[in-house]
């Protein structure tokens, strides 16, 4: 049996802003995400692998991770024309279209996106080659971001909507090709 545990990294000040990342940004923790992530409880004896972003590998390093596997699949979503963008800012330049952009992203099935960003059938395929690479059996811990979690919740689990603030922690677990999540810890 497999156990995954997937970590959303913890807050940075983009967070705060309730703005998607910018193309080219690599934000650090905020002081309160440096202070949150030290509290994560995970096991340290797992399997460990990281987005290669800042936040998500100072999150792993201050949750007891000094050395986990840098993994582009577990990377957020390239957002195109909304990185950087709040969502009311976005709202003020196209209207009802990034309503549109977000949902097509969030269905693996999805050819469409954020214009200059990934499809929702790229972005999850390339979660999707991410868990079907894993081992069978053991433990893994997985520091990423919020689109990466939702899309191996989505899945795994068929898990649709959720809510995952920084710092959110979710257990999965594989036997014979079948996954059950066994908890949704948001952060404390």
């Amino acid at each position: 049996m497999l156990t995954l545990h997937l970590v959303r990294h913890a807050p940075t000040v983009p967070n705060a802003q309730r703005r998607y990342p910018g193309e080219d940004e690599d934000a650090p923790l905020s002081p309160e995400g440096r202070a949150l992530a030290r509290t994560l409880r995970l096991p340290t004896d797992a399997a460990a692998f990281t987005s290669p972003s800042r936040r998500a590998r100072e999150t792993a390093a201050l949750a007891g991770f000094h050395q986990p596997v840098p993994t582009p699949a577990l990377l957020e979503a390239r957002f195109g024309v909304m990185a950087g963008r709040t969502w009311a800012e976005l709202e003020a330049a196209f209207g009802e279209a990034p309503r549109a952009w977000i949902d097509a992203l969030a269905d693996p099935d999805s050819d469409g996106g954020p214009p200059g960003g990934e499809t929702g059938r790229g972005f999850h395929a390339r979660v999707r080659d991410w868990l079907a690479g894993l081992p069978e059996s053991g433990e893994v811990v997985a520091f990423t971001h919020a689109g990466p979690m939702q899309a191996a919740l989505r899945l795994t689990v068929g898990l649709r909507a959720v809510a995952t603030p920084p710092g959110t922690a979710a257990t999965l677990r594989r036997s014979d090709g079948h996954w059950w999540l066994t908890a949704l810890r948001p952060p404390e």
